[in-house]
């Protein structure tokens, strides 16, 4: 079986979505980013999982998490924090961000079909990054040196996929929430960031 990981800071102002600004205030994004890691959450319950992990950098869990196995990251840059989450874990393991609430639960179906001939998927975003990335043996060492946020992080991690000589299947390429221009569109396929949009409603982004 095949354990679900979120991947999430504490949704604090000034702390998360901090490109949504000026178009949104820091509280604002903040209240968008918690809106995203709720669907995110939603997203992982309508998942087969055999465990359901949020890896979280933060003191607070959202109340979206409950029944959720809190895991705290450890310190470090992103791919030495994703690649010690990778050294814990033991069995087939699906990493989701929390920048893409809106993608339907049923595109990540065969993750958990236990194809034999897939040792990894991984699930592209249009600003070059990933959005999801799954291994049957979870090693650090695929992750570990990959230069992260950057726009050939996806490039760079396909690659060390591919190198290490796994059988890679690809998701579709997903637009990550990153700026306030993103935002509408995702709301569409993200019931909590709808809600929390009608709530802001900043002018110039929602007519």
């Amino acid at each position: 079986m095949t354990a679900v990981v979120v991947i999430a800071k504490e949704c604090l102002p000034g702390r998360v979505k901090t490109r949504l600004q000026p178009e949104f205030t820091a509280e604002e994004a903040a209240a968008i980013a918690t809106a995203a890691l709720t669907d995110t959450l939603r997203v992982g319950c309508a998942l087969p999982a055999s465990r359901r992990i949020l890896y979280f950098d933060g003191a607070v869990p959202p109340a979206a998490a409950a029944g959720w196995e809190v895991l705290p990251q450890r310190s470090g840059s992103l791919d030495e924090r994703i690649a010690a989450l990778f050294d814990m874990l033991d069995e087939p393991v699906l990493l989701l961000g929390m920048d893409t609430p809106h993608v339907d639960p049923a595109t990540l179906t065969g993750v958990f079909a236990d194809d034999p001939d897939v040792d990894a998927w991984f699930g592209p975003a249009t600003d070059g990054g990933f959005w999801a990335l799954a291994l049957r043996r979870p090693d650090g060492a695929l992750v570990l040196g990959v230069p992260m946020s950057t726009e050939a992080t996806g490039f760079h991690q396909l690659e060390r996929l591919r190198t290490a000589g796994l059988r890679v299947r690809l998701l579709p390429a997903l637009t990550d929430i990153d700026t306030a221009a993103d935002v509408p569109a995702a709301a569409q396929r993200s019931p909590a960031l709808a809600r929390a949009l009608d709530e802001l409603r900043p002018a110039g982004v929602i007519a």
